[in-house]
């Protein structure tokens, strides 16, 4: 294939770009601004998209984040990409204190407790309900009864808190960004514009000129 890898990146490259980007996050955030500025369309719906894209951040779905984004983006009238460029909130250095505060928030909402513990922690919660999905998945097609109590926990305790408590500071945070990103992008339109027309008017300077100069030219000649 043509746009094939010739050397196929070992699977812990592919983790450490994924947790530090080659180029570093500073680099990331830089280029994701690039892109944002020079999305088409008005800074209401740019900056409409970026509010779905980093709501969508605080939500429990990970692994499907874009496609979460874009259907909240169609529904808020938003810019699609730019929708897919604020999930970029959400990242391996904010997945963390995003984590925590949804949790805590959820488990406050609902009057609930997460159960901490060697056997029931975060990460316990976690491989427990995969190790149920993958027993209950061999299940079917064997003897071996289905077990969802590891599920169960996962949704009471992780998911579900996760889901409800994510909202509140998903809106916070989306309706932070929105306002900080209209202006930010009508000025940056408004100067891409300013050059856009400057070089416009310099080209049909020097065409002008050019014109004049064959005209002259053509006078002399006769």
């Amino acid at each position: 294939m043509v746009f094939k890898r010739r050397d196929r990146r070992p699977i812990q490259r592919i983790v450490l770009d994924f947790l530090w980007p080659r180029g570093g996050w500073t680099r990331a955030f830089y280029y994701v601004r690039h892109r944002l500025h020079r999305l088409p369309g008005s800074p209401e719906r740019i900056a409409r998209g970026i509010w779905a894209g980093v709501f969508t951040s605080f939500s429990p779905f990970f692994g499907v984040h874009f496609l979460v984004a874009a259907l909240f983006a169609r529904f808020v009238q938003g810019n699609l990409l730019a929708a897919l460029l604020g999930t970029f909130f959400g990242n391996p250095l904010t997945y963390l204190p995003i984590g925590v505060i949804s949790l805590k928030t959820g488990h406050f909402l609902l009057g609930t407790e997460f159960e901490e513990g060697e056997e029931s922690s975060l990460i316990g919660k976690f491989t427990d309900a995969g190790y149920d999905l993958l027993h209950n998945a061999w299940a079917v097609f064997t003897d071996e009864k289905m077990d969802w109590h590891g599920l169960s926990i996962f949704w009471d305790e992780v998911f579900y808190p996760y889901l409800i408590g994510g909202i509140v500071p998903g809106i916070v945070a989306g309706t932070v960004a929105y306002y900080l990103t209209v202006p930010v992008i009508r000025a940056y339109q408004k100067r891409r514009a300013k050059q856009i027309q400057a070089k416009f008017e310099a080209l049909k300077t020097k065409a002008q000129q050019v014109v004049e100069q064959v005209s002259d030219e053509s006078s002399a000649d006769d």
